[in-house]
């Protein structure tokens, strides 16, 4: 184990070395904030209790502070751990402010939603426990954004094998994980599953209908709607309890409404932008055909690099029909050609048979008597000496 850690803390380092400010700031808090927490009580002082943030205490600054508290060092590493994987994923879709104002926008959302539900349960049970006993801190808010994120920009990467899970399946997965661990008692309170569960609802709210790019504002892309968080026999209900709350809050302007979109702009012709086919949709659709595409080349290359042994047996048998062929008609290998003797006179004459192959051809009767295959070939004979 010891010999792994250097490795682990040079990876790491390295790791932390090329991620942006934003990414860096914010870890080096996350460990200040651990440091200090053996001297002072952070969780008291900056973490969410729900009886302090709201009047007349009114601490707001423990809204921007709890996503950065943590007690443990476990909890400091997937604290850092969070964030540099959004350095790493997040940070090169959106840039770095965007991405400091997701982490404001999930921390905030989630750390007063709440500290809001706790006082609701106070409301309904009278236990002052839930004002005053509830701290409110570390990464499980935006973890739960983050997961959103993920799902939205690489949901259909495969995260485990066996069985098979898909990353658009986390945001689910880990809420089901805390609600068991708090049932089975493992966690000391409720306020990690209610800081993810707000946090993963923030997270969407905030991508699905106020994100700026440079494609508008928002993602309403059918693969990124709030009913494909669900198991598939559940998305009817879930989808149509979705379209009642957006539409009450489009009623009283809290969200926008999905309206149909006309790029006059084109140079061709009309573009028409429906809802359910987002760019970010025909974007997503369009990685999948390719990586399935550069997957079946890969398939074809490989099965074409080893040829059959049946392939190689044909050329061998090709190969051995062409030696044994003659090259001449009539059998005769053109070695045998006659050739004129070495004391010959020098000044011999070319003599061609072409006027008995054309008698021949044209039923006339060979001078020599017997038809000769080598009467069409050309030879050279001794030419006759003058007198």
């Amino acid at each position: 184990m010891n010999r792994y850690l250097p490795v682990a803390r040079q990876h790491f380092l390295a790791a932390l070395a090329s991620t942006s400010v934003v990414v860096k700031s914010i870890s080096a808090v996350v460990v200040l904030l651990y440091l200090l927490s053996w001297a002072v009580d952070t969780p008291y002082a900056l973490g969410v209790t729900p009886g302090y943030l709201f009047p007349p205490n009114f601490w707001v600054w423990t809204l921007v502070t709890h996503g950065v508290v943590e007690q443990h060092v476990w909890g400091v590493v997937a604290n850092v751990g969070i964030v540099m994987a959004c350095g790493r994923l997040l940070e090169p879709l959106w840039g770095a402010l965007e991405l400091l104002i997701f982490f404001a926008v999930v921390n905030i959302s989630a750390g007063l939603l709440a500290g809001l539900s706790y006082l609701l349960t106070y409301v309904a049970t009278f236990d002052l426990d839930y004002l005053f006993a509830v701290r409110a801190y570390g990464a499980a808010g935006f973890l739960g954004g983050v997961l959103v994120a993920l799902k939205q920009t690489m949901g259909d990467t495969t995260v485990l094998r066996v069985p098979q899970v898909r990353l658009k399946a986390a945001p689910a997965l880990v809420l089901l994980l805390l609600a068991l661990l708090r049932l089975a008692g493992l966690l000391d309170s409720s306020a990690p599953l209610a800081a993810y569960s707000y946090g993963a609802l923030s997270g969407w709210v905030y991508l699905r209908f106020y994100q700026r790019h440079s494609r508008g504002r928002g993602d309403m892309s059918d693969h990124f709607a709030f009913a494909s968080f669900f198991p598939e026999a559940l998305q009817p209900a879930v989808g149509l309890l979705a379209g009642l709350v957006h539409s009450a809050l489009v009623k009283v302007k809290v969200c926008r409404k999905m309206v149909k979109r006309y790029d006059v702009g084109a140079p061709s012709s009309i573009t028409i932008s429906l809802p359910g086919t987002d760019p970010q949709d025909a974007e997503r659709r369009r990685q999948l055909a390719l990586k399935a595409l550069n997957e079946r080349l890969k398939r074809v290359e490989d099965q074409s690099a080893w040829p059959s042994m049946d392939d190689e047996e044909d050329d061998d048998d090709d190969e051995v029909r062409t030696d044994t062929q003659p090259l001449l008609p009539g059998g005769r290998d053109p070695s045998s050609t006659p050739r004129p003797a070495a004391g010959g006179p020098v000044g011999g004459s070319l003599s061609s048979t072409s006027s008995s192959s054309m008698s021949q051809s044209s039923g006339g009767p060979s001078t020599g008597g017997a038809q000769h295959p080598e009467s069409s070939i050309i030879s050279f004979e001794d030419a006759p000496s003058r007198s």
